[in-house]
């Protein structure tokens, strides 16, 4: 299994999240199947499970830190970085890749210096790759939170991130 990625971004939890984490955790520990349910929930409460909140559910469930993790590895709905206030998703699937969309995706990561999964120190921007949006018929596809750029190419995205700055 590869090392995870280090945030660069510090952890900033509140004490009303935690709270609100261990609430999660007293409602549902003796709840067979417990994990998947209150990782579920810490997401929704931090918006992403970092190494501090994954701690905070293996003592609170009595599980060890690896399985929580290796949970969180697992399955894409988790993730283990904090996204950005814009989160561009660039869409790999076969008619975007086909066309053209991973020079698009290497601009992105080019031009705000992170890899897919990462965050921008500033917290401004996060990328991800995404599969197909059902937008095949624009191809390729990128988007920066609900607005959809279709057709189009790396030398266009700079212009395009230049509207979120």
């Amino acid at each position: 299994m590869p090392a995870p990625k280090v945030c660069k971004i510090p952890f900033s939890g509140t004490p009303e999240q935690e709270q609100k984490l261990m609430k999660v955790i007293e409602d549902l520990k003796e709840t067979k199947g417990a994990l998947m349910p209150v990782m579920q929930k810490a997401q929704e409460i931090y918006g992403y499970l970092p190494i501090e909140v994954q701690r905070m559910i293996a003592d609170g469930l009595n599980v060890p830190l690896e399985e929580v993790y290796g949970v969180a590895t697992f399955y894409a709905q988790f993730a283990l970085n904090p996204k950005g206030k814009y989160k561009i998703g660039v869409c790999l699937g076969t008619a975007c890749y086909v066309k053209g969309a991973q020079e698009v995706f290497d601009k992105v990561c080019d031009v705000l210096h992170i890899t897919g999964g990462d965050v921008t120190e500033d917290g401004k921007f996060s990328l991800d790759a995404t599969r197909c949006i059902g937008c095949c018929g624009l191809a390729p596809v990128m988007t920066v939170n609900d607005d959809v750029y279709g057709k189009i190419t790396a030398d266009q995205v700079e212009e395009i991130l230049k509207k979120y700055n």
